[in-house]
């Protein structure tokens, strides 16, 4: 189990090394010939007013490409995310399995009990798969007194806990990053706006309408993307952490249930 959990995180670790870079070349590919395409434009030249929604966000200027990677980042990385907790949970629910596990233990079935984890699949079907193992290797060892057995299937169990857990909040911490550090680049992009548009005010004679029009542009598409690429991490952080809880407390539900079976047939 550790050999894949192992291989499962190395890929992980390479698909976020792979999305960053891939979602800031496209941002810039998305920047440059989508929303900066002269047709968005009046006259199609792209120093003239927009006549589109795409040309207005081109002209919230050098920052929007960052913004707009960093969105690609947070629905990337959410996608892998779903995918990887939906398969975590495994094909039934988690308090199916976890009551037929709970039954079969009761019974003192525990080859069946093995293969309801082999069906089950997902990281708590690992982790009780372990801990049933360890149950069963445990009734044929005669050295042990019961607290020490009871302690040796408690181990296993807290040891499949800690390799699968990590797996489920893998890359989280880049949604939880990206909350942050969008909010503060959207800042960046509206001082950087209203420096243009002041300077444009600041001009002798009367004052430049495009550069001014351009300046105020640039600051609040810049706020928008900011913030709405933050909210949208900040639910999708908050939603990845509200399943991961269950499945922990799923896990903790089935180790409870392993020892305490195990406790009330042995002697």
């Amino acid at each position: 189990m550790s050999s894949s959990n192992n291989s499962g995180g190395g890929f992980k670790s390479i698909f976020a090394a792979i999305v960053i870079p891939a979602a800031i070349l496209v941002a810039i590919l998305i920047y440059a010939y989508i929303l900066g395409n002269p047709a968005n434009f009046m006259e199609n030249d792209p120093n003239n007013h927009p006549n589109n929604y795409l040309g207005i966000i081109h002209k919230g200027g050098v920052i929007v490409p960052i913004l707009i990677s960093l969105l690609l980042i947070v629905i990337t990385i959410s996608i892998e995310r779903m995918l990887t907790i939906g398969a975590s949970k495994g094909k039934s629910s988690v308090d199916s399995f976890v009551g037929k596990i709970r039954s079969l233990l009761s019974k003192g079935d525990l080859n069946t009990a093995i293969s309801e984890c082999d069906k089950q699949k997902g990281s708590i079907a690992n982790v009780v798969k372990a801990g049933i193992e360890s149950y069963r290797k445990m009734q044929g060892e005669t050295a042990l007194d019961k607290e020490r057995k009871t302690a040796a299937i408690q181990k296993e169990l807290d040891e499949a806990t800690t390799l699968e857990l990590p797996m489920l909040s893998k890359n989280l911490v880049i949604i939880s990053t990206v909350a942050s550090v969008a909010t503060l680049m959207g800042l960046l992009g509206t001082v950087i706006g209203m420096i243009r548009a002041f300077a444009a005010l600041a001009q002798a004679g009367a004052p430049d309408a495009i550069a001014l029009a351009t300046g105020i542009s640039e600051a609040l598409i810049n706020t928008a993307l900011g913030v709405g690429t933050s909210a949208l991490a900040i639910i999708m952080y908050n939603y990845f952490t509200n399943k991961i809880d269950s499945l922990t407390y799923g896990i903790d539900e089935a180790s409870y249930s392993i020892v305490q079976s195990f406790t009330a047939n042995t002697k």
